[in-house]
């Protein structure tokens, strides 16, 4: 299989996550444009991939059965964009992926979904994004944490060689967070919940994506506004971002 790497030009220091030098060997020559190259993860045809969530994974993703316009399927997020690229490069190869997100929803919304939602699709990989919706509720960390625990113990038990992915809510100073009041209370809340996904991680030994992190960094280089439109939705680009680190991280914890 192909070795590719993302060219960026950020590098983190969460835990091994880096985004400049995931591979030392030069890459093959790639079918995409412009020297667009990444790492790929060791999946295999017969696994399934389980995105769950809210809006930002759900992007108006169909509802309808698997046999009705299968374009609609995964919605418009980084889920889709995920999909895309490992359908370019694994062809036949390519694992189930289903998307599980449902807007609005909070830690306690996926705890009464669970078992339907993420325990009988029986995930090889389980990747969740949430908290955005905890922060507008003010729903406190300990809540948040004790849900959250409540989810990942039910999927240990059921699958205790799950790979598990856990991404960091985020929020960037744009749209209606762009005052200053908004921003220090939406930035403040975010951050509490994001010290608990990390503890979260490190217990189950979860991958962690540290995703505000990673759009703190873009938004010193395009406007916060280039990113995420509303401080919490994220436009084209980044979903795009998003995607592409969750892969980049992927590739480096689980490499092909």
């Amino acid at each position: 299989m192909n070795r590719r790497k993302f060219l960026q030009s950020t590098t983190l220091s969460a835990g091994a996550l880096s985004l400049t030098t995931l591979a030392e060997a030069k890459p093959s020559a790639s079918i995409l444009p412009n020297g667009y190259e990444y790492s790929l993860p060791g999946f295999k045809q017969d696994e399934h991939l389980v995105f769950i969530g809210d809006s930002i994974t759900d992007m108006q993703r169909s509802r309808k059965p698997n046999g009705w316009d299968q374009n609609h399927l995964l919605g418009h997020s980084y889920v889709f964009l995920i999909a895309a690229r490992l359908g370019v490069e694994l062809g036949s190869s390519l694992p189930k992926i289903s998307n599980r997100g449902i807007s609005g929803h909070k830690i306690a919304d996926l705890r009464r979904r669970w078992k339907a939602d993420a325990i009988e699709p029986k995930p090889d990989l389980l990747s969740i994004l949430i908290g955005t919706n905890d922060v507008g509720k003010d729903v406190k960390p300990v809540d948040f944490e004790g849900d959250y625990r409540f989810v990942l113990d039910a999927s240990r038990k059921a699958n205790p060689a799950l790979k598990i992915i856990l991404i960091d809510p985020f929020v960037l100073r744009s749209g209606e967070i762009g005052t200053d009041n908004a921003w220090a209370k939406r930035r403040s809340a975010t951050d509490e919940l994001r010290k608990v996904v990390v503890r979260l991680a490190k217990d189950y030994n979860a991958l962690h994506l540290p995703m505000q992190d990673i759009f703190d960094q873009a938004a010193k280089s395009s406007s916060p506004n280039h990113w995420i439109w509303d401080g919490i939705h994220p436009l084209p680009a980044g979903h795009e971002l998003i995607a592409r680190s969750w892969l980049d991280a992927v590739s480096a914890r689980w490499p092909a």
